[in-house]
């Protein structure tokens, strides 16, 4: 057991140092190649060209009949019907039409579709009822997707319209930026898994299952999961299993000052600390070293403290190694709908809910705020950001907040 230590020997960093020091230390990780169509929500790390003109060839963009648009009168009515994916050796000579489906290739002759609405068809003679010029409800070659064009640039993220866009032009396989693999290690004498009965001083570990879930919605890929014991063999043990599984490691409790916390100590005698303190709250104790090529986060063992750690500082660290070209939750300005009093002396991330109130963005705090009080968490879409102060917020106050759900 280590001696109690009465001040710590870490300097107090503010929080935008800390997040820049954070985001120096995480460079995108290296490039793979992948199944396009299931690399949603992956980094695109090439520039994307398609090969191909979209579409192909003119096609008809309505139901109707092809024709020329500057025959006059009447046309004849040529037999057969042109499909969509059915090449036909079909033309369209002076004075004549012939039906066609939307997505049908136009057929030589023809420059422009009627819709059907806009004719009568009888005795194999159409009669046009819409005046008309070359082009008209025709998809031109190209028209969508040019042969050679930049689709997607290195960077984008990867949804629903980038995956039609890919399998438009036959885009199978992508290179994207690998996801960073993390490992979640718990500490504490105190904890017992989920599903048991929790001896007298003991709790269930809550921390390790919600920041394994808070991983994956960061788009990061957790590999490892794991408890160490309030000792040191047991905890250097544990922690170089989960170091040597993955590229981050995020640790939870242990960083404090008390005799059993021993992160610290650890991660000093295995690699650098880059700082030991935020003026934050809640989570002044965060962490952040790393040892060899290992990045690490040492988060409060609060289960607000970790969550909110994690948000403010640990999911912009995952972004970036996954190459993500948004770091950071938006920042809207709301106003207060009650008072509020902060801390008198260090920057507070307020659990809140924020909404639409006629024209304007309102907010109100999701109840007590203490860092053990993991109910504060449910609800909350936005993080406010309050200033130092010894002075309450008064109702009406407008305040930065830092929004981390959907707007209600």
């Amino acid at each position: 057991m280590r001696p109690l230590r009465t001040t710590s020997p870490y300097a107090m960093v503010p929080v935008a140092e800390a997040i820049q020091t954070i985001i120096d230390l995480a460079a995108p990780l290296g490039i793979e190649t992948v199944d396009a169509l299931s690399a949603a929500g992956r980094t695109l790390a090439e520039t994307v060209r398609s090969g191909e003109s979209v579409p192909a060839g003119p096609r008809a963009a309505v139901d109707g009949y092809a024709l020329r648009a500057g025959d006059q009168g009447e046309r004849g009515l040529v037999s057969g019907e042109i499909a969509a994916g059915r090449e036909q050796a079909i033309a369209v000579g002076p004075g004549q039409a012939v039906r066609i489906m939307t997505g049908g290739a136009l057929p030589a002759g023809a420059d422009a579709v009627v819709m059907v609405e806009d004719t009568e068809e009888r005795d194999a003679v159409v009669t046009v009822r819409a005046s008309l010029s070359p082009g008209a409800h025709i998809h031109a070659t190209g028209q969508d997707i040019a042969s050679g064009q930049v689709l997607l640039e290195p960077g984008a993220t990867i949804g629903a319209a980038e995956i039609g866009v890919l399998a438009t032009v036959g885009k199978t396989r992508v290179q994207v930026y690998r996801r960073p693999r993390v490992a979640v290690l718990a500490t504490g004498d105190e904890l017992v898994e989920p599903w048991e009965t929790p001896p007298a001083g003991c709790i269930r570990d809550s921390n390790r299952y919600a920041l394994l879930e808070a991983v994956r919605a960061a788009g990061a890929e957790p590999v490892w999961s794991g408890v160490a014991r309030d000792t040191e063999d047991e905890l250097a043990t544990r922690f170089d299993e989960a170091r040597h599984a993955a590229d981050v490691v995020i640790t939870s409790g242990g960083v404090s000052m008390g005799t059993r916390d021993l992160i610290k100590p650890l991660l000093q005698e295995r690699g650098t600390i880059h700082f030991g303190r935020v003026n934050f709250k809640p989570g002044k104790p965060l962490t952040v070293a790393t040892v060899d090529r290992t990045l690490v986060f040492g988060l409060p063992g609060y289960p607000v403290s970790s969550l909110v750690t994690f948000e403010v500082f640990v999911r912009p660290a995952l972004l970036a190694l996954q190459g993500a070209p948004q770091l950071f939750r938006p920042r809207v300005d709301v106003e207060l709908e009650h008072e509020l009093r902060p801390d008198a002396v260090r920057p507070e991330y307020a659990r809140a809910i924020v909404r639409w109130q006629h024209d304007r963005l309102v907010a109100r705090t999701t109840g007590a705020q203490g860092s053990s009080r993991l109910l504060s968490m449910l609800g909350a879409n936005a993080l406010l950001v309050l200033a130092p102060s010894e002075q309450p917020l008064p109702a009406g106050t407008q305040v930065s907040a830092m929004l981390t759900g959907p707007l209600l």
